[in-house]
């Protein structure tokens, strides 16, 4: 099978190209939209990421040019047009999981980075100065950390922090009994944003959840809470976050991902001006820590996307079921 990789990064090409037994990868730079779509021409399938535009249009042009699958090489869907696809006879296919671990490790490496400002004190000796000012962080030992969204990675994101010594609140529709049966205590939203020093979110991105980060729901929480976002841009309300930094509502926020990351994450933009005015107002908080949508980024994370979208195509080749379908 012929398959178009698009928004592809080096990454992609090495671990897909190890992995690859039987398929003939086609690699593109460009993101797919409306105006990359016709390069998948001559390919059965194509291959997706999180930032790629997969609207109606474009599934009207991947029917044009024959493709039958998209594969995407991540677990979330949501710039997906299922009811185009479906209408097209264009099957969807995803990763569920890959490395829950990487995720999670990395929420923890921004709570302490930020906690024990890390980044700063790297810059700050390599540029000869040892002061330990304003270099003050807390324990996270004995602290009350909220969990929105105990799937995979907000389980193993609960085993951390409860190994630090920390309570865990937690809030999600439907319990995970397993990490309840450890100690972690489910709540309703309006009663776990007040208690908690720390708040992560690992909830995958749906109407009910956009913007679930907003004005109102920030100012349940407590003073000064530290927010942490390794899942998707668009569950904090960018500007509502914005204004309760200014006013200490907010007094740590890490983030790997951003309601307009489409235009700025993967990408070189280091000789460029950047007209997206929240990112960098948020990149002028001393508080604020900002990394790329590199949460996932590990060995055996990109090892496993490799692998099972691999497998996912050749499956559908195969005419199997598909064990990770979308639609």
């Amino acid at each position: 099978m012929k398959i178009a990789f698009f928004s592809t990064q080096s990454y992609d090409k090495t671990y897909f190209t190890r992995y690859n037994t039987r398929h003939e990868l086609v690699f593109f730079e460009a993101p797919l939209n409306e105006k990359t779509v016709a390069l998948a021409d001559g390919c059965q399938a194509v291959c997706a990421f999180v930032n790629d535009e997969l609207n109606a249009t474009v599934m009207e042009g991947l029917a044009k040019t024959g493709i039958q699958l998209i594969a995407m090489r991540c677990a979330g869907y949501n710039n997906i047009a299922l009811e185009a696809a479906q209408k097209h006879i264009i099957k969807v296919v995803r990763v569920p999981a890959y490395s829950p671990h990487a995720v999670a490790e990395h929420a923890v490496a921004l709570i302490l980075t930020l906690n024990r400002k890390i980044h700063k004190a790297y810059n700050r000796v390599r540029e000869g100065n040892f002061s330990l000012d304003k270099l003050i962080g807390f324990d996270v030992y004995g602290k009350t950390v909220g969990v929105i969204g105990t799937g995979k990675i907000g389980e193993v994101f609960c085993d951390i922090m409860k190994g630090f010594g920390c309570r865990v609140l937690a809030f999600d529709l439907v319990a995970n009994r397993g990490i309840e049966a450890k100690g972690v205590h489910y709540l309703p939203l309006v009663k776990l944003l007040p208690q908690c020093d720390i708040i992560s979110l690992h909830c995958p991105l749906t109407e009910q959840t956009r913007h679930l980060i907003n004005a109102e729901t920030i100012n349940l929480m407590k003073p000064g809470v530290m927010l942490i976002n390794t899942s998707r841009g668009a569950l904090i309300h960018t500007h509502a976050a914005i204004e309760a930094l200014k006013t200490g509502q907010i007094g740590y926020l890490g983030i790997d991902v951003y309601e307009q990351e489409e235009k700025l994450f993967f990408h070189n933009l280091s000789e460029e001006i950047i007209p997206d005015d929240a990112i960098m107002r948020l990149m002028s908080f001393p508080n604020v820590l900002v990394t790329s949508h590199q949460g996932f980024f590990t060995d055996e994370a990109l090892t496993q996307i490799a692998q099972v979208t691999l497998q996912n195509i050749d499956d559908f080749e195969a005419g199997k079921p598909l064990v990770n379908k979308v639609i």
